[in-house]
Order: C-alpha cells, then sequence, then structure tokens
C-alpha cells in the first residue's frame, strides 16, 4: 500500500518572516563569537574592571588607548556584547554606561578572588583559525568512507591529534592556547563543587585525581588537610608540573592507576571514546577498595540532560559538537553513562549534583 500523502502546512507570512531573522541570527552567530574575541584582545572586561567595573564609552576608549575615532564603531561591538549577554549596560542613565557581569567577570584578568579562573584562552581556542577550519570542513568529511578509528575533523583536515604529542607539530601557539584554555576549564567551579558537594569528600582518606594539573587537589587538600592525593598523568606533563605539596605519579591510566579509596577523573572521559572510557574505569575499579571500605570513583562530567533546560542544554551540545568536531570523544547522557559503568565491572553509581552544565557522579564497585 503506498504510503499516505501527507499535507504540508505552508507558513504563514508572519512565521517566514520571523523564520527569516532566526536565519539570520542562526548564520551570523560566529560574528558574536568575533565580538567576544575582539574584546578579549583589546581587553575590555580588565579595562572595566580597572575603572571600578562600569564605565562611559570615552572613558573606556582612553582606558584601552585606542584612536577616538573608534568609539561608534567600539559602541556597535559593545551594543552586541550586551544583547548578547556578554556585558551589562546603563542605557538610560544620562551617560550610557556598560558594566561587567557574571559572564565576562570570567575574562578579567588578574583578580586576586577564590573561585576566579581567568577564561581568555578558552575563548581563543574556540575561535582559532584551527577549530575554524575543521568545523567548516564537517560537510567534506561527512561524505569521506573513513576506516575506524574514525578521525576527527580535525584530525582528518589538519593531519594530527589536537590534545596531542603531535599538536605542537601542528603549531605551537595553537597547543599552547588550547592547553591554558583546557585548564581554566577543568578548574572552574572546584571550590563551588567542594562547598555544594561537602560529603563527596567527607570519610576519604586517599584520593588519586587522573589528568588533573595539581588545582583542584590543592583546593580539596586544602578543605580536607587529612585526604592524601596523588596526581597522575604521563611522564611529560608531570615533568612541566610545579612541586608543592601535591604528590605527581607519573603513568598511563590504561595500564595502572595508583591505588587509593577513591579515584577522580574530572572531565577527562569527554576526550575518549567508549571503548577507551571503559578501559580507563577497568583500571580506576583495579585501585580502589570494596564499596563497604569506601571505595568510589568520582566522575565530574556534563551529563547530556533537556531537563537543564533551554540554555544549559543548547551549551552542553554545543560543548558535544567541539568534542565531535576536534576530537575522537563526546558528551553522554545518563544512559550513556550507565552502560558505559556497568561494562567497566561497577555495580551501582549515583549522580550526586548537577552544578552548571556538570554532573557529579559516584560510581561504586
Amino acid at each position: 500500500m503506498a504510503a499516505e500523502s501527507q499535507t504540508i502546512v505552508v507558513p504563514t507570512d508572519a512565521e517566514l518572516l520571523q523564520a527569516q531573522a532566526d536565519l539570520w541570527r542562526h548564520s551570523l552567530y560566529y560574528l558574536t563569537s568575533m565580538a567576544i574575541k575582539c574584546a578579549v584582545e583589546l581587553h575590555i572586561p580588565t579595562a572595566i574592571y580597572n575603572l571600578g567595573g562600569a564605565t562611559s564609552l570615552p572613558d573606556l576608549i582612553t582606558a584601552l588607548s585606542l584612536p577616538p575615532a573608534k568609539l561608534p564603531f567600539l559602541r556597535r561591538i559593545m551594543r552586541l556584547l550586551v544583547t548578547s549577554g556578554i556585558f551589562a549596560s546603563d542605557s538610560n542613565a544620562e551617560v550610557e554606561t556598560f558594566r561587567l557581569n557574571p559572564l565576562s567577570w570570567l575574562l578579567v584578568e588578574g583578580v586576586e578572588a577564590e573561585d576566579h579562573t581567568y577564561q581568555k584562552y578558552f575563548v581563543l581556542a574556540a575561535v582559532s583559525r584551527h577549530y575554524v577550519e575543521a568545523g567548516l570542513s564537517l560537510a567534506n568529511w561527512f561524505k569521506k568512507d573513513l576506516a575506524p578509528p574514525v578521525p576527527s575533523p580535525f584530525e582528518d583536515l589538519h593531519g594530527v591529534p589536537l590534545l596531542h604529542e603531535n599538536t605542537p607539530l601542528l603549531d605551537k601557539e595553537l597547543d599552547r592556547i588550547v592547553n591554558e584554555g583546557l585548564a581554566a576549564h577543568d578548574n572552574l567551579a572546584i571550590g563551588t563543587i567542594i562547598r555544594e558537594c561537602h560529603d563527596l569528600f567527607k570519610g576519604l582518606q586517599s584520593l588519586t585525581d587522573c589528568c588533573g594539573d595539581g588545582t583542584t587537589v590543592s583546593a580539596i587538600m586544602k578543605a580536607f588537610p587529612h585526604i592524601k592525593c596523588t596526581v597522575l598523568d604521563i611522564p611529560k606533563v608531570i615533568k612541566t608540573t610545579p612541586a608543592d605539596a601535591v604528590n605527581y605519579g607519573a603513568g598511563d591510566m590504561f595500564k595502572f592507576v595508583p591505588p587509593a579509596q577513591a579515584v577522580m577523573l574530572k572531565l577527562v572521559l569527554h576526550f575518549w571514546n567508549d571503548e577507551d572510557c571503559v578501559k580507563i574505569l577497568e583500571q580506576c575499579r583495579k585501585a580502589i577498595p570494596s564499596r563497604e571500605e569506601g571505595g568510589k570513583v568520582i566522575i565530574i562530567e556534563i551529563v547530556l540532560s533537556p531537563s537543564m533546560g533551554p540554555i544549559m542544554y543548547e551549551a552542553q551540545l554545543l560543548v558535544d559538537m567541539v568534542m565531535m568536531v576536534n576530537t575522537r570523544g563526546r558528551q553522554r547522557d545518563e544512559n550513556d553513562w550507565r552502560e558505559i559503568f556497568m561494562k567497566a565491572g561497577f555495580s551501582d553509581y549515583k549522580i550526586v549534583k548537577k552544578i552548571g552544565a556538570r554532573g557529579i557522579i559516584e560510581v561504586y564497585p
């Protein structure tokens, strides 16, 4: 029997006009990204901070040492960034002023405050030429019949993986920016996690942090001085890590994880495919005692979910696209995580709390 024909509903004039405006927005969003890059490179957030957190446009031009003739152009950039939620403004005042908000606070340089993590390099990595070119190559990548393991569009286009020992051969500055951006991204909100999930570390005597840079465990040790912490990473990274109170160990988490009551994987597994995640978690399971003895793996990762609301969910999906375009990893929903945990031999898990776009998960042997 032939499939029943479906009646196509023709959009109304009003719907088509709205659709056109939406198409403009989605097609031109890259200009918002470029405007953020411009603001970061001009040090606009830092200048506003140094001017007391709010400033007029003429004062901002002076503080930035920009030609006065650029004032009307800067106004147009700032107008877009205010509308996009990057800055705030008091346009109804006698003199229009621009202010910092929580988002632009993350882009202020040199702030001595707990939980402030400078996110400049995350922005610069996200809009770097190599990232953008990889995104532009998506359609060609989809058309290629590539042998597994399928390389990312970034690796296919540029010939080397991102976050790999060969990445500096492609571009040393890109490698530096990406690693600094990754560190800033990873260490954001550790103070919030410690405060909001205090019981996560309660009763622990030892903890191994896989692929950390020492910042996270230093914060944990400050809040819980009795916990003996070890950071595991590859020898190349450990060699460049400054010596402090943290115990560093060089190794390969695919082969061995130093024994501890708990193992922490903070924003690590999203770089790897499911099979590799299972291998990593199997080593973590070997490193911890039984559940009765307090053994667990602490995972801090995005847990994709529409329940987070449309804006947060869109942010999660965009980060998933970053992983798809630039790495062989991905972001996962709860069902994906459950399947990986069970394949790795764990018996149970619990999503302790969702903080921002991330979930805090305890996984039990």
